[in-house]
């Protein structure tokens, strides 16, 4: 017995072919079509029990169709797929009336599951109309771990809920914040944001909540708080593992029942604030040892948004220095291009800063080098710049840096060998001409371009290194020789 049909619109002959073949496995009658005109007409017939369908087609998007669909059949559910893996994109679907947002590529199983999910379910209430005014997202990257995030956030954007974001300093948990306002159901209202580490302990419960005359020494006026200045709007609290407890009773207050007091003041405010807080620490672990309430815990994480590190999404890593790059340009600074041998070594970097520390290196590549074009060469004197500094090295021998430098390069080309699978031939020279010229580099970076101490720190004789660094057309940036 059928579970259903499905109609599936893909102007991707392939795709439609792998689509029909593993629903119909799974018990759906299947009909696939290449384009817009085809769907709607099946559509507007009374045809299927479910749509999977593509945004690009030929001759119309299918963000265009989804309303139409809505208005003449309002309980079939559509299920969206596309390969342009941005938020935007996740946040249209969501807008436009989609049961479901799909990334290409995805697995056939989630794709099984969630039509599963579409035909037993009731019919979602009706989709907000999307705002092609909105600020852009500040959000990018198309990795498989932002996708997850994006359909999160496109499934908070009509809501009230409060959001708890998690994710190590520099992932960009403000960025997130303000994109579930800007697209969310308060976007008309203010955002304020509250960085709970930048703020004394002892004023945080008056910046919050405001204080009355007198309330305290220096209180010689009333003063309204951030809860105010949010009302009807969003207010983010970063780094909430670092309120202290008297303000987490307070915070707890109004997320309990939607009202505080001012600091020193008797009077009831009532507020409508949308709660959206972050932390790069362990609440769980805060409050085991009694440092964070238990009961906020749980009001704070009704829904729980980590963000990835840059490690974990190194395929982004393209196109966020390309941004940012782009960014630099816009702030007067000279346009960068950057070429494949550089993107993979930025992929490679571990990135303990994250997002923000790609930035900063976007704006130094920038501003420091003359070359129009970014090369490997250029990124190795800045990473392992970069790696020495956030180890505080400056005291360590020389020496002794670069030594663990080499290490972990040849680390990661053995880490990369399948299991069990040996090196090719001729290992010995492959590895040091891989090896020679960022160690050639490195040594100078950190001699900061003398080559009679390079070359002792190398063992090699001065001339020979002055050979090398002129066949391997090693160049320092500028300031350096």
């Amino acid at each position: 017995m059928s579970e259903g049909t499905i109609l599936v619109a893909d102007d991707d002959s392939t795709i439609r072919t792998v689509l029909s073949q593993a629903l119909g496995r799974a018990g759906f009658d299947v009909r696939t079509c290449g384009n817009a005109a085809t769907l709607w007409r099946w559509v507007s017939q009374g045809d299927g029990d479910l749509v999977i369908t593509d945004v690009v087609m030929p001759d119309e998007s299918g963000f265009e169709l989804l309303p139409r669909i809505q208005r003449v059949r309002p309980d079939l559910p559509v299920v969206v797929m596309s390969a342009q893996n941005t938020l935007l994109t996740a946040i249209t679907a969501t807008e436009r009336g989609a049961y479901e947002y799909l990334p290409k590529p995805f697995d056939l199983n989630e794709l099984i599951a969630v039509a599963r999910r579409a035909l037993s379910s009731p019919r979602k209430a009706p989709a907000l109309e999307a705002d092609e005014s909105g600020p852009k997202l500040p959000l990018i990257g198309r990795s498989a771990a932002m996708q997850d995030v994006y359909r999160v956030m496109a499934r908070l954007m009509g809501t009230d809920l409060t959001v708890l974001i998690t994710g190590e300093s520099g992932t960009g948990k403000e960025l997130v914040a303000r994109a579930l306002h800007d697209y969310g159901k308060r976007k008309r209202g203010p955002f304020v944001a509250v960085n709970m580490a930048a703020i004394p302990r002892e004023l945080i419960e008056s910046d919050l909540f405001g204080h009355e005359k007198g309330a305290f020494t220096g209180a010689n006026a009333r003063t309204i708080g951030r809860f105010e200045q949010a009302e009807g709007g969003t207010l983010f609290l970063d780094e909430i593992g670092d309120m202290p407890l008297e303000a987490q009773t307070r915070l707890l207050r109004v997320l309990q029942q939607g009202e505080y007091t001012a600091v020193g003041g008797r009077h009831i405010v009532k507020t409508n604030v949308r709660i959206v807080a972050a932390t790069n620490r362990d609440l769980r672990q805060l409050v085991q040892q009694g440092l964070f309430r238990e009961d906020l815990y749980y009001r704070l994480n009704v829904v729980p948004l980590r963000l990835p590190p840059l490690r974990e999404r190194s395929d982004d890593v393209a196109d966020l220095i390309r941004h940012f790059l782009g960014q630099a340009v816009a702030q007067g600074l000279p346009r960068k291009s950057i070429d494949q041998d550089a993107l993979d070594r930025l992929r490679r970097y571990p990135w303990p800063g994250n997002v923000r520390e790609l930035e900063n290196l976007a704006q130094r590549l920038a501003a420091l080098y003359a070359e129009e074009t970014i090369n490997g060469r250029i990124i190795d004197l800045e990473l392992a710049t970069e790696a020495k500094s956030a180890r505080g090295d400056q005291d360590v021998p020389e020496q002794d840096t670069l030594s663990s430098a080499v290490d972990r390069y040849l680390s990661r080309q053995f880490s990369a060998l399948p299991p069990g699978e040996l090196p090719p031939d001729g290992l010995y020279d492959r590895v040091l001409e891989e090896v020679e010229r960022p160690l050639l580099t490195a040594a100078l970076a950190a001699t900061r371009g003398n080559q009679i101490k390079a070359a002792k720190m190398l063992g090699l004789n001065r001339n020979t290194l002055r050979k090398k660094v002129r066949v391997l057309d090693i160049r320092l940036a500028r300031g350096i020789r």
